[in-house]
């Protein structure tokens, strides 16, 4: 097993003090004691000690773009479901890091509304990577991207606590099932316009149905 870096080392040291005397009591001096490194190796690593305790949102997010822009994907839920996974995966690694994480933030209002700052940028990558996709700039179409995105990453968030507490024994199986849900806004939907069908039985002849399926198909594209 390969030692831990001078990262690792200084997140491990200040979860240790935040268990053992409270967040609010430990300080970067405390931290960088307990791991044997100095004040100059931690601010390279973190701004402040508030920064140990979250993951590399910056980094995470780069992955998540990459991720979205890869090729292979044939639809915009496919791309969003996949850059999900991603994010979740990143928090599985954490392991006890991660359940700790949620302890303290849970117990801290402070960090608790950090937490949730961070899940705004997500969400936003989301929305704007599902408009640019359709290229659908019509209101309703921004609508669908927002619901989808904040649909993709409660379905996210649900899944991680799920797992954070415990309950979960297959997260990544759990996150395809609420992802499936969190995208149905978008469809089958492709790059550039086009049109979803869906098919179903009536009683009505289709000349009475038809008027109606052209007026939903105007306001579906905004005409």
């Amino acid at each position: 097993m390969s030692n831990p870096s001078a990262r690792e080392r200084l997140a491990q040291a200040a979860f240790a003090l935040f268990d053992e005397q409270g967040y609010e009591q430990t300080t970067v001096d405390d931290i960088t004691e307990r791991a044997g490194l100095g004040r100059t190796t931690f601010f390279r690593h973190y701004r402040s000690k508030e920064d140990v305790i979250f993951p590399d949102h910056d980094r995470i997010l780069e992955h998540v773009k990459s991720r979205l822009r890869a090729p292979g994907h044939d639809t915009a839920a496919a791309a969003v479901s996949d850059a999900v996974r991603l994010v979740l995966h990143s928090y599985l690694d954490e392991g006890d890091i991660a359940r700790r994480r949620y302890a303290l933030t849970s117990a801290v209002p402070a960090l608790r509304d950090r937490e949730i700052a961070s899940v705004a940028r997500y969400q936003r990558v989301f929305r704007e990577f599902i408009v640019g996709w359709t290229g659908d700039q019509t209101e309703l179409a921004q609508l669908r991207a927002e619901l989808t995105a904040a649909a993709a990453v409660a379905a996210h968030n649900h899944v991680l606590r799920r797992w954070l507490r415990g309950e979960s024994p297959d997260p990544l199986t759990e996150l395809d099932v609420a992802m499936r849900q969190a995208t149905m806004f978008l469809g089958g939907a492709t790059p550039g316009n086009g049109a979803t069908i869906a098919v179903f039985r009536t009683d009505e002849d289709i000349d009475t149905l038809l008027p109606a399926l052209r007026r939903l198909a105007r306001d579906a594209h905004g005409a």
